[in-house]
């Protein structure tokens, strides 16, 4: 079995998304996802493709771990998906996101240039890396600039010592001018 998470699918910004696996094995394959970015992570909702010689127990499964599931929030997003909303939703909100990655990438160049944003250019959020090296305290500061962006350190999802310098940065929530003051005052904190 391979269990199967296209976790940006939806927002994938410089090429096409790849095609599930699922398709190409579907008694092979569990495919499952959330609509926590797309519609809002405290709706709590998920789904699951799955081969049908699995999916009775799976539902038996999810029925005794979790009895309570909200049933209008479920109906609700069967109507969006049914009516073609949640299509036009998500092709919406993927050209604005991929507006303020692109916000994002220009405030990096101009205000932290020692500075690359690495990894696919998908989801809501990207890994800002120092080109040289930067002191943790430096990394701490650009993290808790007030009104910031959201800006995590990369040692916050590493083993202790094992994590190299750089910020992980939201930008799904704020403006395109709200990123490109961000970045300036994370700039500025570095500086500091």
């Amino acid at each position: 079995m391979v269990v199967e998470d296209d976790y940006d699918a939806e927002y994938r910004y410089d090429r096409s998304p790849v095609g599930a696996l699922q398709g190409l094995a579907p008694d092979r394959v569990v495919y499952g996802g959330s609509i926590s970015k797309t519609l809002a992570p405290g709706l709590r909702l998920g789904w699951v493709v799955a081969p049908a010689w699995l999916a009775t127990t799976l539902t038996e499964v999810k029925h005794w771990a979790d009895i309570a599931e909200p049933v209008l929030d479920q109906v609700a997003l069967a109507v969006f998906i049914e009516t073609g909303a949640l299509d036009r939703h998500i092709r919406r909100t993927a050209v604005r996101y991929a507006e303020r990655r692109r916000a994002l990438l220009a405030a990096v160049a101009a205000h932290l240039p020692g500075w690359a944003v690495t990894g696919v250019a998908a989801g809501l959020h990207a890994v800002l890396v120092p080109q040289r090296p930067v002191p943790p305290d430096a990394l701490d500061a650009m993290a808790h600039v007030p009104g910031g962006l959201g800006a995590i350190p990369l040692s916050a999802y590493a083993q202790a010592g094992r994590s190299r310098p750089g910020l992980v940065v939201g930008y799904g929530s704020v403006t395109t001018d709200r990123i490109e003051r961000g970045i300036a005052e994370m700039a500025t904190a570095a500086a500091l």
